[in-house]
């Protein structure tokens, strides 16, 4: 990744992962491709950068893919298993952090272990990169230090990442498996069943359960609920005309169940997600 701001290729800012509130202006979300050859490796960086009023408070809630997270921020520098919940973020003050998203592969790649050890934790980056992390985070911290809203300023952070990261290539045949399995589950909603991923990839249920739990930290069944979760929240706020719909579409055999789902998740109903990008306007059961 150059530093050189024409190098950037900014990816669409729509996200529906983020289950941002309407209006809600704390801060400006930039997401990045990154270099070619580091696509097996890295889905995409992403910085924020945010400014709350002295006194106020942002929550940011995510329902988080089945990736591994490096986060930078001028405060701390911290490697993210996957969150098999709701990932809440709190913005405060001025700030910015810079992100990587890692492919389903890095993980264990990054850590040598099964990546079932961070689920749903977090540790210090130089706990997973050793001697180049601190040297990391002090570039990535030089480079957004005076203007964290530049392309300047994201370029030369994102380079950092990437001549780091570079080091961990090539991805191996299960990293490469991995990636394949995720990117089936995240594209074809039709997929309801782990049945269906085992027939896809000519995998017995035992061996693709290992594979997600050491590579991703979860199950199979989870990668297909949390798509199906994802996907609820953004025809959710698209303003169904009914949430029986809405659970028919993801192919929920029942309203309730799909509510169940919903609700244990997120904490919130899916009417109650729905009336709030509504502006107050509740869709039918």
């Amino acid at each position: 990744m150059k530093s050189d701001s024409g190098s950037l290729r900014p990816i669409d800012a729509i996200e529906r992962a983020h289950l941002k509130e309407p209006g809600d202006a704390s801060h400006t979300m930039f997401r990045y491709e990154p270099e070619p050859d580091l696509r097996g490796l890295v889905e995409r960086f992403w910085i924020p950068v945010w400014s709350v009023p002295p006194g106020h408070e942002a929550p940011q809630r995510v329902l988080q893919y089945p990736h591994c997270l490096f986060v930078i921020t001028n405060t701390y520098a911290r490697f993210y298993g996957v969150v098999s919940g709701l990932s809440t973020t709190t913005l405060t003050g001025n700030g910015w952090a810079v992100g990587v998203m890692c492919a389903p592969s890095a993980g264990h790649l990054l850590t040598g272990r099964s990546i079932s050890e961070y689920t749903d934790a977090y540790v210090p980056i130089a706990d997973v990169l050793g001697a180049t992390g601190e040297p990391l985070v002090e570039r990535v911290r030089a480079a957004m230090a005076s203007e964290p809203a530049a392309p300047t300023a994201h370029g030369e952070a994102m380079a950092a990442y990437t001549d780091v990261l570079r080091g961990y290539l090539p991805v191996d045949e299960d990293g490469l498996l991995i990636n394949a399995v995720v990117a089936f589950v995240e594209r074809n909603p039709d997929v309801l069943r782990v049945a269906q991923v085992c027939a896809e990839f000519d995998l017995t249920e035992r061996s693709l359960q290992r594979l997600v739990r050491r590579r991703v930290g979860l199950s199979p069944k989870w990668l297909i609920q949390r798509r199906r979760l994802q996907e609820a929240a953004q025809r959710l706020r698209e303003q169904p005309s009914s949430l029986a719909e809405v659970a028919a579409v993801l192919g929920y055999a029942d309203q309730a169940h799909f509510s169940r789902d919903f609700t244990r998740v997120t904490a919130v109903t899916p009417g109650e997600f729905a009336k709030t990008w509504a502006g107050g306007a509740t869709p039918a059961s």
